[in-house]
């Protein structure tokens, strides 16, 4: 399991502020940046939330003016990219602020690229394909789960061919994240299940990928943790301050694993199952959680013992075939304890979708550094598991 400490690997994260009020710094970094004028992503639910009006008014009183681009679906959409560079074009912003979840912080990205090379977001689908640097981004989440905020993923929506697809850069690492637990405190409770698992998937892939490392497991390992000892309890009780911290450190620390040792192929069909079907990216994670992990397990034991003992499974004199079970037994029921226990079947997925799913699934980079070798009729076989 151990790997030798002589492999290279790579690290990178943003500057990150985290803490109850840290999202009151956004002025700072703005003046810092030398911004003249933010654009301002987010969401309508953020928006209604107060949180939006809330970081205006942080601007306003340093005298920075933004303009708002709130027309941000829950998983941001190609047209929205460009809808927003033209925005922050029209208006003359030379730096962006996101405030929301997963999707108003990707769509973000997605400008910043687009008007850094006055181009089209669909040119830039894949790895390293940034060729200058994007304006500056100040980052604060809503949610404890995307870390879109930590990450060099944006993932956006492609609605003409029913896909999401990924760009992976450490450009589009945000300047700096503030992680403030107390604006998590409007998400509810099925929110707070979904980004949830999320978070967990993130720990879990990043782990045994095979892009892990030193600097990489241990933030895998506390994220697993932290989010395995809180989740539950939290979405019990929604407005608990200090759960609510609990797990947005789980989040973060899962993010910094994910965004540098990548995924797996959870996120690689489940990026595809989400374009398709337009559903919660958690949701969709958590409909091939344990699929996955029983599928890759033969490929990494020893780094799924150490999953499962970090999830509060005692493996002493447990076979491989004893812990996979336990494993898989555990993350069902954690599932279940958050009201997360849907099939794909039940969310509107037929056997007559798999190709396609997989044919998708397949082209994602995450499935790069899965475990477990695939072809395509592996991942079939996987997605009709999960029906």
């Amino acid at each position: 399991m151990s790997q030798a400490i002589t492999t290279l690997r790579k690290y990178v994260a943003p500057e990150i502020i985290f803490g109850d009020g840290s999202r009151h710094a956004v002025a700072n970094y703005a003046q810092t940046f030398g911004a003249d004028k933010i654009l301002l992503v987010s969401d309508p639910g953020v928006l209604a939330a107060g949180w939006v009006a809330e970081v205006e008014a942080d601007l306003a009183a340093c005298g920075i003016p933004c303009r708002r681009f709130v027309q941000v679906s829950p998983n941001p959409r190609v047209e929205e990219v460009m809808a927003g560079a033209e925005t922050y074009r029209d208006h003359g912003c030379n730096a962006i602020v996101a405030i929301g979840g997963g999707s108003p912080m990707d769509c973000a990205k997605g400008i910043g690229i687009v008007v850094a090379h006055d181009g089209h977001i669909l040119d830039f689908e894949g790895v390293d394909t940034i060729r200058v640097p994007i304006p500056p981004l100040i980052f604060i989440p809503s949610t404890a789960g995307t870390s879109a905020d930590v990450s060099q993923f944006a993932i956006i929506s492609d609605p003409q061919r029913r896909m999401k697809f990924s760009i992976v850069s450490k450009a589009v690492v945000p300047d700096v994240s503030l992680i403030d637990p107390q604006v998590t405190l409007t998400m509810d409770p099925f929110l707070t299940a979904c980004t949830g698992v999320d978070a967990l998937v993130h720990a879990i892939e990043a782990f045994v990928s095979t892009g892990s490392g030193p600097l990489t497991d241990t933030h895998a390992l506390e994220a697993m943790r932290l989010i395995n000892g809180h989740l539950v309890a939290l979405v019990a009780d929604p407005h608990n301050g200090e759960l609510r911290g609990q797990v947005m450190l789980g989040s973060m620390q899962a993010g910094l694993a994910f965004s540098n040792a990548i995924l797996g192929a959870v996120h690689a069909m489940s990026h595809s199952l989400g374009g398709f079907l337009d559903l919660p990216h958690g949701l969709c994670n958590s409909m091939l959680l344990e699929h996955v992990v029983a599928y890759n397990f033969a490929s990494a034991p020893e780094r799924f013992r150490r999953v499962a003992e970090t999830l509060g499974i005692d493996c002493r004199g447990l076979s491989q075939d004893d812990v996979k079970r336990r494993l898989v037994a555990h993350l069902v029921e954690l599932k279940r304890a958050v009201g997360l226990s849907g099939t794909l079947g039940g969310a509107g997925v037929h056997t007559s979708d798999v190709p396609f799913l997989t044919r998708h699934a397949m082209e994602d980079p995450c499935i790069l550094t899965n475990p477990r070798r695939s072809n395509e009729r592996d991942v079939a076989v996987v997605y009709e598991e999960a029906l």
